[in-house]
């Protein structure tokens, strides 16, 4: 079933606050382990690499299966939760610790440095969803639906590209020095991508499901893109 409203209608899906659910999950879980720096083979990146990229293949399938203006609303609450934990830490971090609690040098050495990787991960998400919802939505219609491992790959260059620049920069300038900066940045890129590629038969399996299931493909013909409205 295609439908080009200008604005998704307002109706009951099975699976959308899973898929939600799940994506959000990512994004909290991926902020903590982004914490510590780790080496597999080649690559150098930050621990929240080896599960953040699913938040990309959530927001290809969202955007695909139920449009952008959904897709939005998923990113705004992920942007939201992300936000509180950040807050969250902080707070627990300022607050006095209980006495004979001797552990709150080895927090701050961890979570002490979570509110700064969280405001570069906040815009960093925040503009590589947005660049990667949308570039993929301009796909499908580009493409009247077709080559879906096109639009997922496509988008997610563009969109790992800005996130992925966007956060190492903020998080992590000034606390490595510059060369270990570029090669987070260069591994987390090649990495991301890479894995997008390898997973693109899973999305296919998933968004195919997930269509029959929801009776929905949603095609952003009229769509307004603005990332910061709220609402359908």
């Amino acid at each position: 079933m295609r439908t080009a409203s200008p604005a998704p209608q307002r109706r009951a899906y099975r699976y959308f606050d899973l898929v939600m659910v799940a994506f959000v999950t990512v994004l909290l879980i991926s902020n903590i382990a982004s914490t510590k720096i780790v080496r597999l083979g080649p690559f150098t990146f930050d621990g929240g690499t080896i599960l953040f990229p699913l938040s990309y293949i959530f927001g290809d399938v969202l955007t695909e299966v139920y449009g952008y203006a959904r897709s939005r609303r998923v990113i705004h609450a992920g942007f939201a939760a992300a936000l509180l934990l950040a807050g969250t830490l902080w707070l627990v971090g300022w607050l006095p610790a209980a006495e004979g609690w001797g552990q709150q040098a080895s927090y701050n050495a961890i979570l002490g440095q979570t509110p700064r990787i969280v405001a570069g991960s906040l815009l960093a998400y925040f503009a590589g969803e947005f660049s990667n919802s949308w570039v993929l939505a301009r796909m499908k219609v580009l493409t009247r639906g077709r080559w879906l491992w096109a639009r997922t790959i496509g988008s997610t260059l563009v969109g790992q590209l800005v996130d992925t620049a966007l956060f190492v920069v903020i998080a992590f300038w000034g606390v490595y020095t510059p060369a270990l900066v570029l090669a987070i940045v260069l591994s987390n890129y090649a990495f991301k991508v890479g894995l997008e590629a390898v997973l693109t038969p899973a999305t296919y399996r998933v968004v195919d499901g997930l269509k029959r299931a929801e009776n929905e493909d949603y095609y952003d013909v009229d769509t307004d893109f603005n990332p910061f409205r709220v609402g359908g």
